[in-house]
């Protein structure tokens, strides 16, 4: 039986979501989890992986097993077992051509910056910039990323992809109380093309880089004009669309 998971996970304790020998990783401890309810190994194939640190509220993942559970008899098995920074919201059965990471629509990134006093409660969740920002400048910017383009000026160099053309299909940014939310909707990012965005931004918004140099920075397709680079705790995976 193949099988849809949608959990969620703090990342500030995982080094990342993919699974590596002797590191504790948001896959690892799920496989273990489902290894151990299957009676024989289990493999897990996300809808895209998250660096250290990242959050997820609601990241998706395939995987088959052996024997036929109940959605909602699988869910509570699964949570018992796994660690209390991971949780899974929901199970679903899915045909076996189903793939979690080849059928993805739509991902949705958010990065919260704090731009008032230093908050220690949200310190895993929220970049702790604590300083303001002149969001009107950073709204006129955030346009230039919408639409398709190549990025390599905004992927980490260990993106070894040779396409860096991505499309992005809606930007936001909005503030609540001291928190200000970034949003990204894409079929898919580039390693670190969020948080370099983001960083590229917060120049913006410091008026250390000009409203529309954006374009200029795109069209290079180096990354050295761009090495802003936020921290991965103000950033999370949000949703999940098929």
């Amino acid at each position: 039986m193949r099988y849809l998971i949608d959990f969620s996970y703090s990342g500030q304790l995982f080094n990342g979501y993919q699974k590596q020998p002797k590191l504790r990783t948001v896959q690892g401890e799920i496989e273990k989890v489902l290894t151990k309810i299957n009676d024989s190994p289990v493999t897990i194939c996300a809808a895209g992986r998250t660096d250290a640190k990242v959050n997820a509220i609601h990241q998706k993942a395939h995987f088959d097993l052996n024997k036929k559970i109940a959605c909602y008899k699988l869910k509570g098995a699964m949570n018992s077992y796994l660690p209390d920074d991971i949780y899974v919201n929901n199970v679903d059965e899915v045909c076996n051509d189903f793939h979690a990471r080849y059928m993805v629509k739509l991902k949705t990134y958010e990065y919260n910056i704090n731009v008032g006093n230093y908050n220690p409660i949200l310190r895993t969740q929220v970049y702790q910039y604590c300083k303001p920002l002149n969001l009107d400048l950073m709204k006129i910017a955030i346009n230039h990323f919408k639409g398709t383009h190549d990025f390599t000026t905004f992927s980490s160099a260990e993106d070894k992809r040779s396409n860096k053309v991505r499309t992005i299909k809606h930007v936001k940014i909005v503030q609540k109380g001291s928190i200000v939310t970034i949003t990204f909707k894409a079929k898919g990012f580039l390693k670190y093309q969020v948080r370099s965005m983001v960083g590229t931004l917060i120049k913006v918004g410091e008026k250390k880089l000009d409203v529309n140099a954006i374009p200029t920075l795109i069209d290079k397709k180096d990354r050295k004009y761009a090495p802003f680079m936020v921290p991965a705790c103000g950033l999370s995976l949000t949703d999940i669309k098929y």
